[in-house]
């Protein structure tokens, strides 16, 4: 039986029955491992011996929590004591968290394997999982291109069958554009749903961490572990979390549903437009109310993220300079010196790029020209959707603009690779949840994402509108040729 294909929820049963073990599973992943990795260079570092290690323990517990024997990737910017934790910067080489994430902590209760660390876009900056210092991840689908980002070893390494699920990290869209372009399901909860204590910050007041799944079940089964109320993140919401699981209907009879023209203008590749315009239409055939919707701030959604994203990553990046932790240059004449030394040679262009821009933005006699006016016209946005929601229970866009693109192809064109996610950062900038699912395939068999946001906290009608949708089409069952 080829393991590795499964899903956590059947491979959870399997383990029930006694028809197979959490050793037998990651064995048969790193069998798969060693197979494919060379091609879709997913990981930044996985320890075989301490995977094992992991299954052996396991074997000596008497209580079985949802995730038991369940291999888990984690983005490599999520804290795993005593494993190296880079966010696939030079800076952070050698790192080694003394404690774990609480949503790893979490997964660990529950019995899940920590399996490897996924590769990502260096300080979760970018749209391609090409500026990471280990390299870029390839996208299963078709090698030459991108797998999305900044996710996208996470995303890449469940579309490719190297994990069952994976944890990544969404401060624009960075688990959901990646899923999109990679065929999987891609989680965004509402910010503060999940704790950002061990997540190593991009921007604070947009971080959510959140499951990359093979499908909207795995998906609901790994958020249920992760949320919840933490003490050691004063972000995180005290609210109750339900069992997401009993959200899984296949029934969408009297969800009202807007799509936002504002979405569906100029910009929008056509075969991602007809794709999504036929999930619509199968919404509105299973008993949904499809109506059409305005955002009319979404003009306003990127230049906003990346004045208030790049400040705030500014902020937080300050403290990466040598001195603590992490690499440190080795020729200097002066602590000011091993400063400017150490974070030229540490952070790559693209990281750079974005702390400059954010220190300008934050600079004296230029915070209320671009700073405060952003958080003002976030608000605005922010309002829209409030308004759109006294109207409709739930939005479905498009995820990303396109199918993947090649490698190399936006690189150099920051503008470019900006734009791949303006279909995703609003939801951010509100605070709402949001999920992706694979909805089609383009002429070249690239897959094509369809995004649901719902009010904040409610994920449970994201659940409802995703798994009617899974449970009448066959997207998500179909696999990359590796």
């Amino acid at each position: 039986m080829e393991l590795h294909r499964l899903t956590a929820h059947q491979l959870s049963d399997l383990i029930a029955q006694k028809k197979t073990s959490p050793k037998e599973i990651a064995q048969d992943l790193l069998k798969r491992i060693k197979k494919t990795e060379k091609k879709v260079k997913a990981f930044c570092f996985l320890d075989e011996k301490d995977v094992l290690r992991q299954c052996a323990e396991l074997e000596k517990r008497t209580s079985h929590g949802a995730l038991f024997g369940i291999p888990v990737v984690i983005k490599d910017n999520i804290c795993v004591q005593g494993q190296d934790t880079t966010c696939s910067s030079r800076i952070l080489k050698g790192f080694k968290p003394p404690y774990d994430a609480t949503c790893v902590r979490r997964l660990k209760q529950e019995g899940a394997i920590i399996f490897a660390k996924g590769n990502m876009d260096e300080f979760a900056f970018g749209s391609s999982c090409e500026t990471s210092c280990y390299g870029p991840t390839h996208n299963p689908w078709d090698l030459k291109r991108i797998p999305g980002g900044s996710s996208g070893g996470s995303a890449a390494s469940v579309a490719a069958d190297e994990t069952i699920l994976a944890l990544g990290s969404d401060t624009g869209g960075s688990i959901r554009q990646p899923a999109s372009l990679c065929g999987v399901v891609g989680f965004k909860p509402t910010y503060g749903r999940v704790s950002r204590y061990g997540l190593i910050a991009f921007a604070s007041s947009l971080d959510q961490i959140g499951p990359l799944a093979k499908d909207v079940q795995d998906a609901a089964i790994l958020l249920n572990v992760i949320s919840g109320h933490d003490g050691q993140d004063s972000t995180c919401a005290d609210v109750k979390v339900p069992d997401y699981t009993k959200a899984l209907v296949n029934n969408v009879n009297g969800l009202r549903i807007g799509y936002p023209k504002e979405y569906f203008a100029k910009g929008l590749n056509t075969e991602v437009k007809d794709s999504v315009e036929t999930a619509l239409g199968l919404l509105r055939k299973l008993g949904a109310q499809v109506k059409e919707i305005s955002l009319p701030h979404t003009g306003y959604a990127v230049a906003d993220y990346y004045i208030i994203a790049t400040a705030e990553a500014s902020s937080n990046l300050a403290r990466f300079d040598g001195v603590q932790y992490g690499h440190r240059a080795s020729d200097f004449d002066n602590l000011l010196d091993m400063y400017a030394k150490t974070r030229g040679e540490g952070f790559g262009e693209e990281a750079k790029r974005r702390i400059i821009l954010g220190t300008y933005a934050l600079s004296s006699g230029y915070y209320d020209a671009y700073y405060l006016r952003a958080l003002k016209a976030r608000r605005l946005i922010k309002e829209d959707f409030d308004r759109a929601f006294k109207d409709c229970d739930c939005i479905v866009t498009p995820t990303s603009p396109t199918a993947a693109f090649k490698i190399g192809e936006r690189i150099d064109n920051p503008l470019a690779m900006y734009l791949s996610d303006i279909y995703t950062i609003s939801v951010n900038l509100a605070g709402l949840p949001a999920i992706s699912v694979p909805c089609g395939f383009n002429e070249k068999g690239l897959p094509i994402g369809l995004q649901f946001i719902a009010r904040a906290f409610e994920e449970e009608v994201l659940l409802r509108g995703a798994y009617t949708f899974e449970q009448n089409t066959d997207y998500h069952l179909k696999k990359p040729e590796l």
